[in-house]
């Protein structure tokens, strides 16, 4: 066994949120060690060369929400951290021939939604203006420690008062809007601004991407409005590839960590966290390694933390049966393909062209992505599909081969648990389903496919951790957000353990590549010093 060594906290899990709060813990003095099983850092946010000259962003594959204030604070940019804008924002493709383009250019946009209703196209820039104003008081959120609830004091009311602070300025339309928008389905909230079915699915598919719910399911509009916070380059609303891969977030943030004097280790799976007369008192690793820390942040889920890594002895037993409760399967898989060209779409020929920088959906209208979703329902993967494609070397040629490309395909739905069968058997046959939709609007797929990988959930849970593959560390939807995530009276980052800390997305804001999780952790942790 290693000789057991002290420091003053210990981040479990490399995770982008983890080397934020070590980045921030370090800064302020304290000795602070990162713990990643992996062989890199990054969590989900990583560049892999799974094939020969390929350097592929494996999971998480645009970024849009980082923290303006994390990647000033941090100095980020200093240590390669770069953003190329989407430029058109989105292509979708209609089997009618049709196609539709989004482009930072509100006029271009307008015009483009023009083709399928005027009406759609005057009310466009509103809509935008409306939930610009919605997503500025959500964003005010993100950085913002949630009080306790029920409210316990004086304190506790006082900050209560202070978010109703942020509804100033509203107009009273706006506040019934923001309402519906942290209750409604996307769906129902876009029902009331646009009539063609085709602006509508184009802009509902951030409403379910990650979700474990379908178009018309209560609290899809929020997931909607949280992909349209954040930004590129100071604009709102972009989104864009990350030079170098989705992992050169995660390694400035760690190189930054490591110039305040952090240490970040490898190959270090944490086998359990230990706990000495209710306090925390340092990580066990997988390899009987001791170290000792009076205070340990968990960069992992919820379920993992407390019901893999602890003694449910350490834990109060209400608390433990609220984890348990905690719902954690994912929907999601994503696809990496090897490619030797591009794509060619029925509905614009052409090699390249714009619809190639864009991110591509195949979806045709609500109903078809509400069907996907009743496929999962029942634990079966979506015969049909909404599939979201990108290609990364559209932007950074680097990332392969010469004349070669990446695509990385994010599709919904795919069930952690499937009835009657599994993802180790069902895999491989419902990749070629997943090629045989896209073959319907590109031909040319599967001749210009030279590799391909399958990441089912239950792939994300093996591969990065993550319990029942969900890219949010935990669903998104009202019940687990904000003052209720993880739980009730536990969303201050802090835990029944004194000392021990939760600082990735199973905390408050909740999923997505932004470092608010982990901002906020290291603020909490540094306040009780």
């Amino acid at each position: 066994m290693a000789e057991s060594r002290t420091f003053d906290v210990i981040i479990a899990g490399g995770g982008h949120n983890g080397l934020v709060t070590a980045a921030y813990l370090a800064g302020a003095g304290l000795r602070t060690l990162v713990l990643e099983a992996r062989e890199f850092v990054g969590g989900c946010a990583v560049t892999e060369e799974i094939w020969p000259g390929y350097r592929v962003s494996t999971a998480s594959y645009l970024s849009s929400l980082m923290q303006d204030k994390v990647v000033r604070d941090l100095d980020l940019e200093r240590f390669g951290y770069r953003v190329d804008a989407k430029d058109p924002a989105f292509f979708s493709p209609f089997p009618d021939g049709r196609h539709l383009f989004m482009w930072q250019d509100r006029a271009r946009t307008v015009a483009e939604i023009a083709k399928f209703s005027q009406r759609d196209a005057e009310t466009y820039p509103r809509y935008e203006a409306h939930l610009e104003k919605l997503a500025v008081v959500a964003e005010s959120l993100l950085l913002t420690t949630p009080p306790d609830f029920p409210p316990s004091g004086v304190g506790d009311i006082i900050e209560y008062l202070k978010l109703a602070g942020k509804l100033r300025g509203l107009s009273r339309a706006e506040i019934v809007g923001l309402v519906k928008v942290f209750t409604q389905s996307a769906a129902d909230f876009l029902d009331e601004w646009f009539e063609s079915e085709e602006i509508k699915v184009t802009l509902a598919t951030d409403g379910v991407i990650g979700a474990n719910g379908g178009p018309r399911s209560p609290g899809t509009a929020y997931i909607l409005l949280h992909h349209c916070m954040g930004g590129v380059g100071g604009v709102r609303g972009l989104w864009g590839f990350v030079r170098g891969g989705m992992g050169a977030i995660s390694e400035a943030i760690a190189a930054s960590a490591r110039s305040r004097g952090a240490v970040v280790r490898t190959h270090a799976p944490v086998a359990k966290i230990r706990v000495r007369h209710g306090r925390v008192s340092g990580v066990t690793l997988e390899d009987g390694e001791e170290i000792e820390a009076a205070i340990v942040a968990s960069n992992l889920d919820p379920r993992r933390t407390f019901l893999k890594l602890m003694d449910a002895t350490d834990l109060p037993s209400d608390f433990v049966a609220g984890i348990g409760k905690f719902r954690s399967e994912g929907t999601s898989l994503k696809m990496n393909l090897a490619l030797s060209g591009l794509p060619e779409f029925k509905a614009l020929p052409g090699s390249p062209g714009p619809q190639h920088k864009a991110t591509m959906h195949l979806c045709p209208s609500i109903e078809y992505v509400e069907r996907a979703w009743d496929d999962a329902k029942y634990g079966r993967p979506s015969r049909s599909p909404l599939i979201e494609m990108t290609i990364p070397t559209m932007y950074d040629a680097s990332l392969a081969p010469v004349g070669r490309h990446i695509m990385g395909i994010f599709l919904q739905y795919a069930p952690y648990t499937l009835r009657g069968t599994n993802w180790d058997v069902e895999r491989e046959p419902y990749a070629e389903r997943v090629l045989d939709v896209i073959e319907e609007y590109c031909p040319n797929i599967r001749q210009i496919v030279i590799e391909r990988q399958t990441l089912t959930p239950l792939d994300l849970e093996r591969r990065f951790g993550i319990t029942g593959g969900n890219i949010f560390h935990g669903e998104m939807s009202l019940d687990q957000m904000f003052v209720l995530r993880p739980l009730a009276g536990w969303a201050k980052y802090r835990t029944p353990v004194r000392g021990l800390y939760l600082c990735g997305s199973g905390a408050h804001p909740g999923g997505g590549v932004m470092g608010a999780p982990g901002h906020n952790a290291a603020r909490e942790i540094l306040r009780d010093r």
